[in-house]
């Protein structure tokens, strides 16, 4: 947001250099993010003086030139200067650009004026043109100057160049109030008497304001009284519909905007001003002398006045006449009723619009126009009729005409300010420092909040309507902080610090413990948005619309709810680096999936894995090898290993349709981890030709069972003993089950048991295949002897014929 210091000062009184007023602003919380300089005219004519021209004779090798001698007042002799324009001539006053000054054309490129010769003759200057000047458009001639100016005057003087300094401010979107020049003027004003400079808040006078007839009046309906809460009007005639005058489009330019004409510029430097948008209406153009304020029917086409042809919502809050729509409220003006050079009579429009209803209006159609940036955040109520009649009095001064309606004013329940109690114990343990009663009491005055009664506990207030972020006592104490000032709050020289005693699972800490282990594997961590397209669930039976979050005021159709699954925004991810030809990844994110449940809302935390591409990049001695589902099997199960879970999970089939095939992990019944090879029609959707293999893991679940109890077993004096066991067995036998069965029959002696090798093929009977088992055995208080070791074999043997029919081949 643009702050104009020279319109800044009609409203408060201060000689401070900018510099100290763009530092007190931003301690009161509206940064000042740079200063920028302003000139009316690019360069401020610098270096352009009056000259008088004593002589003028022809060129004498060129018929359409002349040389002057040209008096610049400087106590000098007069300087000789070639000119080529038409209508120069001895006596004349003229503006001359010196030697070394700077001349911007209609581009904004700069040249600069050098001593030269023109035809064998010096120059040492250059008369100037309108258009040279930057004054005009015409080049038919020298610009003559009053004959009464005095050599050596200079040209900034004499065609009032105004200069300025421009605050840019990053406006939070919190501080509404301060949308304006006086928004801004006031926080300033409180500012100032902290910094004991007390300085008057001046408003510009409407006490002019009169009714000259009733010749045209405009009836004015609102048919939704909660979507626009007030709304005033009145009707100017006879205006005359030209360019501003200077004062006006120097205040404009200053700020960033280009002048249309006086009727426009007018409403949009009262906006800037006072922060109230106000729209005009050509009057002869409001078919039946009626404004209707309401919604209209959905799919009603509409052309805005950019030329935009948009298709309208049944929400969107729009002002009509008698038979059409006329401009979109508190957005964007329609191409059909805007005011034109040939406009003479105007319907000027002043309102409050619900700030809610305003947004998804402006987010619907893609508008970011000033006055919804307004409306949007909530503008003063109390301001509405104010406004109009300071804008109408504008309009009367810049292009004549005379107020010919009463104004309508429909404001059927007043605004009410907000009530707060803020007691003096909070105010001095949220600062952090005991402030005096009435320094408290001055900074909320000077902030227009209201104190309504005192007691010894605290103040009743009554805060205005404008500022619609202060509604709660907190809110208050911020406000007293930021005028007091940060930098004024004192500090000990003693730093004092506690230390919690905090568990060892703490959440974060498990979190940095596997993040660095799958970083050490060579992943890499992404993030991605929470918010996704709508459209995702369709590619899993087993995600719902039922409970899918969607987002009241999406930014696009791509971002408008929240993500039920991780899954999708991991492969937009490899989708991105695939086309930048990286194609060998592994990835993982910690993020949250969003349901919506019967009594609400849920947030699930998930740890979420991605292979894709070779295991390791390419190398002449090594053969390139995919990523595969063992791969990922490997790191999941080495991170459940790292949080000592490894021993207490059993497999599962996986029921998740995302998968082709793959492997869930549980913990009792409650399951902790799927991982698997993702289904083809999944990566077809996302355009990815190669394998993905995914693993999802139930963040909150795992952070349940880990704990804090280390378990501490000695290494073993005595050696350890193999022996293998190749095994014929059922197809449907799984490893898992020969692993338990193992278990089960020594649970003192059997340290380890691998499965070493599968065997499927001639010389097996139908239906059958061979593992190959190997016990890794070992006793921590002697050496095993022969016979303890047959006895725990033949056991196995026998446990395995009995369990799954097994035999030794």
């Amino acid at each position: 947001m643009r702050i104009s210091y020279n319109w800044l000062k009609q409203f408060i009184k201060i000689d401070w250099k900018s510099e100290e007023t763009a530092a007190l602003l931003t301690d009161l919380g509206l940064e000042v993010e740079g200063v920028d300089k302003f000139e009316s005219l690019k360069g401020g004519l610098e270096g352009i003086v009056v000259g008088h021209v004593l002589t003028c004779e022809k060129h004498p090798d060129a018929d359409k030139l002349k040389i002057t001698t040209v008096d610049l007042g400087d106590g000098n002799a007069p300087v000789q200067i070639v000119c080529g324009a038409p209508n120069v001539a001895a006596g004349q006053k003229v503006p001359v650009a010196t030697i070394g000054t700077k001349l911007y054309d209609k581009e904004g490129n700069s040249f600069e004026i050098k001593k030269g010769k023109i035809r064998g003759q010096e120059s040492h200057g250059m008369i100037c043109a309108e258009d040279e000047l930057g004054l005009g458009e015409s080049h038919d001639g020298i610009l003559i100057l009053n004959e009464d100016l005095k050599p050596g005057t200079l040209g900034k003087d004499v065609f009032n160049i105004e200069t300025d300094e421009v605050f840019e401010i990053g406006l939070t979107p919190n501080r509404a109030d301060a949308m304006s020049h006086w928004g801004v003027a006031r926080d300033l004003k409180a500012g100032l008497i902290q910094s004991n400079v007390t300085s008057e808040l001046m408003t510009p006078s409407v006490s002019s304001f009169r009714i000259d007839k009733r010749t045209l009046k405009i009836d004015i309906e609102v048919e939704n009284k909660e979507l626009v809460p007030r709304y005033c009007g009145v009707t100017i005639s006879g205006v005359s519909v030209k360019t501003s005058p200077t004062w006006l489009q120097n205040r404009l330019k200053s700020i960033g905007l280009t002048p249309k004409n006086n009727i426009v510029d007018v409403t949009n430097y009262v906006m800037h001003e006072l922060g109230q948008p106000t729209h005009a209406f050509d009057a002869n153009k409001i078919k039946g002398n009626k404004v209707i304020v309401k919604t209209v029917k959905a799919g009603t086409k509409f052309t805005t006045l950019d030329g935009v042809e948009r298709t309208l919502d049944k929400e969107d809050v729009m002002i009509c006449n008698a038979e059409s729509p006329m401009c979109i409220a508190g957005v964007f003006g329609g191409i059909e009723s805007g005011v034109t050079e040939n406009t003479q009579n105007i319907f000027l429009e002043s309102a409050y619009f619900n700030p809610v209803s305003v947004r998804k209006t402006a987010k619907r159609h893609g508008l970011n126009t000033d006055a919804s940036f307004r409306f949007e955040r909530g503008i003063d109520p109390t301001i509405t009729e104010y406004a109009l009649k300071r804008a109408a009095l504008l309009i009367q001064e810049v292009a004549g005409g005379e107020i010919t309606s009463d104004i309508t004013d429909v404001y059927p329940k007043k605004i009410e300010d907000f009530s707060v109690f803020v007691t003096f114990d909070r105010i001095n343990k949220v600062i952090g420092e005991e402030l005096k009663k009435e320094t408290i009491k001055t900074i909320l005055t000077s902030l227009e909040i209201k104190i309504n009664s005192i007691t010894e506990s605290g103040l009743g207030l009554t805060i205005p309507s404008y500022r619609v972020d202060v509604q709660r006592e907190i809110d208050v104490i911020e406000e007293i902080l930021r005028v007091y000032g940060y930098n004024s709050i004192g500090f000990n020289a003693k730093v004092s610090a506690t230390i919690a005693n905090s568990p060892r699972t703490e959440e974060y800490k498990v979190q940095n413990i596997i993040s660095n282990q799958l970083c050490s594997q060579g992943f890499n961590e992404m993030m991605a948005n929470s918010l996704t397209s709508p459209e995702y669930i369709k590619l899993s039976e087993q995600l719902t619309e039922n409970e899918t979050v969607h987002i009241i005021n999406p930014l696009s159709t791509e971002l408008s709810a929240m993500r039920q699954s991780l899954l999708f925004s991991g492969l937009e991810a490899i989708l991105f680096n695939i086309n930048r030809r990286k194609s060998n990844l592994r990835l993982f994110e910690f993020g949250k999936t969003y349901h919506k449940v019967e009594n609400g809302y849920d947030e699930r935390k998930h740890l979420c894995l991605y292979l894709t591409g070779n295991k390791a990049a390419e190398n002449w001695n090594a053969p390139a090898t995919k990523s595969d589902f063992f791969l990922m099997k490997g790191y999941v199960m080495a991170m459940l290993m790292r949080m000592g879970l490894d021993q207490k999970v059993s497999s599962l089939p996986i029921e998740n349709d995302v998968f082709s095939e793959g492997l869930a992990l549980a913990i009792g019944r409650e399951t902790i981890a799927e991982f698997g090879i993702v289904k083809k029609s999944i990566l077809k959707a996302f355009d990815i030709k190669q394998e993905v293999v995914y693993a999802d893991l139930n963040w909150a679940a795992i952070q349940k069972y880990v704990s804090n109890k280390l378990k501490l077993t000695e290494i073993s004096k005595f050696p350890e003993v193999r022996r293998d066991l190749a095994l014929l067995v059922n197809k449907d036998v799984t490893f898992e089950t020969i692993y338990k069965i193992a278990k089960q029959t020594d649970k003192t002696l059997i340290k380890e048991i691998s499965l070493f090798d599968v065997y499927e093929g001639k010389n097996l009977p139908e239906n059958k295949k061979s593992y190959a088992v190997s016990f890794i055995m070992n006793d921590e208080k002697k050496t095993l002897e022969e016979k303890q070791i047959e006895k725990v074999m033949q056991k196995l043997q026998a446990n395995f014929e009995k369990e799954v029919g097994a035999t030794l081949r």
